[in-house]
Parts: C-alpha cells; sequence; structure tokens
C-alpha cells in the first residue's frame, strides 16, 4: 500500500507525494499525474529534441514532473543550458531537497538550470527570450489537459505563439499519454517537418511525443 509523505494545497489543487515501494508518485485532486517507475517517454522528450539540435542548444521544460526530462538534458551532450518552468512549488521542493532529488541525482544544482515557478502559459506570453528547443510536458496531452484553460496552449494560436519563441532550426516537442490526431494535423499545418514517435508503455495506449521544425 502506498505511504503518503505530503499533502499540500497547489495551484491546481490538493497535490499529494506518495512512496510506493520503491517508487513515488504524484496525485493531484485524486488524479494520478506522475511517477518515477519508467520515464522512457519523458527522457525521449528531451533527447529526441537535442539530437536535432546544435551543440550548445537552449532548451526549455515545460513541467518539472520527476526530473526524468532535465537529467535527459543535462546528461546530453548537445544541451548547453536548461530553463525549467514548473508553476507548483511543492514540486519544486520535493525535486531540490525533497524524496525527488534521489530520482535525478540533484539536476536541480547544476550551475546549467534556472529554474522559473510560474505558470507556462503566463511565462511564454510574457518572455522575450528565445530558445533552440521547447519540451512541453504539463499535461496528460493535448486533449486530455490538467487545466481546463492549458487547451490553448496546443490550438493554432498557442502553437503561433510557441513558433515565434523558436530560435531558427529550432524544435518543439510534445508528450502525450495517447493520440492527438486533431493536434498532429495543426502541427503539419505550421512547420515543415514534424515527426511523431510513439512510445509502448506496460498497460494502455502508447505514449506520444511530436518533434516539430521548420
Amino acid at each position: 500500500m502506498a505511504e503518503v509523505l505530503e499533502t499540500v494545497s497547489g495551484h491546481g489543487g490538493e497535490l499529494v507525494l506518495r512512496r510506493d515501494g520503491a517508487e513515488f508518485e504524484v496525485i493531484e485532486n485524486g488524479m494520478f499525474l506522475m511517477d518515477t517507475r519508467n520515464g522512457e517517454s519523458e527522457r525521449l522528450l528531451v533527447t529526441g529534441a537535442a539530437d536535432r539540435l546544435a551543440p550548445g542548444a537552449r532548451m526549455l521544460i515545460g513541467g518539472l514532473g520527476v526530473g526524468f526530462s532535465l537529467r535527459a538534458a543535462l546528461d546530453h551532450g548537445t544541451v548547453g543550458s536548461v530553463v525549467v518552468v514548473e508553476r507548483e512549488p511543492a514540486v519544486i521542493s520535493w525535486n531540490r531537497t525533497g524524496p525527488l532529488r534521489e530520482v535525478h541525482g540533484a539536476a536541480l544544482d547544476d550551475p546549467r538550470v534556472t529554474v522559473v515557478e510560474a505558470d507556462l502559459l503566463e511565462w511564454l506570453r510574457t518572455t522575450g527570450e528565445t530558445f533552440d528547443a521547447l519540451c512541453l510536458d504539463i499535461d496528460n496531452g493535448p486533449e486530455w489537459t490538467v487545466t481546463e484553460g492549458n487547451a490553448s496552449l496546443y490550438a493554432d494560436s498557442g502553437l503561433a505563439g510557441l513558433s515565434r519563441l523558436l530560435r531558427p532550426g529550432g524544435v518543439l516537442a510534445v508528450w502525450s499519454a495517447g493520440a492527438a490526431p486533431g493536434f498532429t494535423a495543426r502541427l503539419r499545418e505550421r512547420f515543415g517537418e514534424v515527426d511523431v514517435v510513439e512510445i509502448p508503455v506496460p498497460r494502455g495506449e502508447p505514449d506520444v511525443v511530436w518533434f516539430a521544425r521548420g
């Protein structure tokens, strides 16, 4: 039986950190959000983007999660610096000094990392920064958002805003717990090159990661 380590009030409601054996789980409002059991697709989100970039790339990771994506970015020889935008202070704390620190080897201590505590959509609308890669993992998918307002990120207007933050030759990478044909179509209308990668999972339909550029 899973052990509750901490329960806090977050921006999206009640957040719970649990330990189940050797693994950790994060639950939001009673809905499973993330855990440390696999992480293959979360790592591919950043490594697949980084593989398409030149050395010294500047990467944005939207959503800290359990740190799998950040660790993979830092271990990839192409990535020079990473900005992580995470809206939940508890998630940042659990990763920086709490139990999740051991999952990624204290990745937040790396001098190449800047952590921004902010709502990603609001931050994207106001930032003047540009990136070689935008790697987004803040929802269960374009058609299964954690927060209702996040749906605009995957609409035509959201994709237009994201493309303005990409440097020439930059890559937009988006994670999902399932297929989203409508989102694929919108990406192909805006970007010249779109790859859709399915990653098998132990149960249910495959995770999906999109890579778009041009």
